[in-house]
């Protein structure tokens, strides 16, 4: 009789320790982060941001092409006026201007370089106080759903299927909007 309940029981054991060791498993869900960041809004206000900060390089450079084309065409016209004689003469003057013309060519490109640089800059300076506040509210949905994985179902990110539990709406909750 003693050694039927000392089974029993070892039995018990046995199984409450494999139904641990199943209910036990990794819980992950998913979340478009970048349908999230899109949605949010104060995105508005850093795309106008942005926006105006691109027109204003546009404007300056715009203004470049503009002085880069009248210089060309005063250049071609002053050229075409004149004689064969005073074109040799004047050599040594029209190699210069067309070297400065080079030159302001060179130098648009390189505002336009560093135009898009700066955008991109600006854009990852804006954009990185809302990733941080996307990834702390990511966190405490997921610590309060006992989550241990929390995968971005974004297009293009790793993720094949996303099946398990989406974030979207409880984070967007929590963001307030």
């Amino acid at each position: 009789m003693m050694r039927n309940i000392r089974t029993l029981m070892i039995a018990l054991a046995l199984f409450l320790g494999a139904t641990t060791v199943v209910s036990a498993q990794v819980k992950v869900a998913h979340i478009d982060v970048q349908k999230l960041l899109e949605e949010m809004p104060e995105r508005k206000s850093i795309e106008s941001q942005l926006k105006k900060l691109e027109q204003g390089y546009m404007n300056d450079i715009q203004a470049a092409i503009k002085e880069l084309q009248a210089r060309a065409e005063r250049y071609q016209k002053e050229a075409a006026s004149l004689t064969e004689a005073q074109l040799k003469a004047r050599e040594a003057e029209f190699l210069k201007k067309s070297e400065e013309i080079q030159t302001m060519e060179n130098n648009i490109r390189q505002s336009q370089q560093s135009a898009a640089q700066n955008l991109q800059k600006k854009q990852q300076e804006l954009v990185e106080p809302l990733l941080k506040k996307v990834k702390a509210s990511i966190e405490k949905i997921a610590k309060a759903k006992g989550l241990q994985y929390v995968l971005d179902s974004s297009a293009g990110s790793s993720v094949i299927v996303a099946t398990g539990e989406d974030l979207y709406a409880p984070v967007k909750k929590d963001l307030g909007f």
